[in-house]
């Protein structure tokens, strides 16, 4: 096997692997008990016969295969969740390895494609973001950002604190004018996150892609089923990941009509 192939292999099982923590993320960090969202203790075990499953029916993808998606014991129905979402996150550190390869760049795309796909699935599915992900992803950013020195540490930093202060003011002022939470503080910490892999510019591009989708969304949500709450962290989830992926042409597309206006 090739260097790249090697490389290329590596990074699936990477993602393979942090899919499947992933997966213990999205189903523990939402519960309100705080003994039941540690990630570590109690093992994994079925919900109905209440056995702990075995290291060998934790083997990501393979496992769930094996068993035919039921439990080893009792037969108890394992969700496809668990498959679908170490696929895709094997998918996403395949994808980045070939768009960047073994470079800083790659590390990036990787933990904050994998970071936003959990924030994004538990606050659809709950409407909070734990800030388990927020803070752990904001640490990450901040540390990937020594690799460009000094100044790729100053980035980050500026970027996280751009990416807190302007949801800080958007929540303070629309508290104001509303009389009502305008925004949670789970996005703020997001932001904050977000800020530290993008930057001050992927912040407000960020913001900017993500209230465009929101809105697109869920107006006509709201006008044909009336109101609903609005799970904001999925949308900037997917505003980080244009921003992360095309930030430059983007920003000098928007320059360039500008001028031309």
């Amino acid at each position: 096997m090739g260097a790249e192939a090697f490389f290329l292999t590596f990074s699936t099982i990477l993602g393979l692997v942090f899919g499947s923590f992933l997966n213990v993320c999205i189903v523990r960090l939402p519960n309100e008990d705080p003994k039941a969202r540690s990630l570590v203790r109690p093992p994994s075990s079925c919900p109905k016969c209440h056995r702990e499953i075995a290291w060998y029916d934790n083997v990501p993808v393979v496992s769930w295969l094996v068993l035919r998606g039921r439990c080893r014991w009792c037969g108890e129905p394992i969700s496809p969740q668990y498959i679908l979402i170490e696929l895709l996150v094997g998918a996403l550190w395949l994808s980045a390895a070939l768009l960047f390869g073994p470079t800083p760049r790659m590390l990036e795309a990787a933990l904050l494609s994998t970071i936003l796909l959990g924030i994004g699935v538990i606050d659809a599915r709950h409407y909070i973001i734990p800030d388990e992900l927020s803070y752990g992803g904001l640490v990450l950013g901040l540390a990937l950002g020594l690799f460009g020195g000094v100044q790729g540490l100053l980035a980050a930093l500026t970027g996280a604190a751009v990416g807190w202060g302007l949801l800080w003011v958007v929540r303070i002022a629309g508290g104001a004018v509303l009389k009502q939470e305008a925004m949670g503080w789970g996005d703020v910490k997001m932001l904050a996150m977000i800020g530290a892999f993008v930057g001050w510019r992927g912040v407000l591009l960020t913001v900017f892609l993500g209230a465009l989708l929101g809105s697109l969304i869920f107006i006509p949500v709201q006008l044909i089923w009336g109101k609903r709450l609005v799970p904001f962290g999925v949308f900037l989830a997917v505003g980080a990941a244009v921003t992360f992926l095309f930030e430059d042409p983007i920003l000098s597309w928007y320059v360039q009509f500008l001028r031309g206006a």
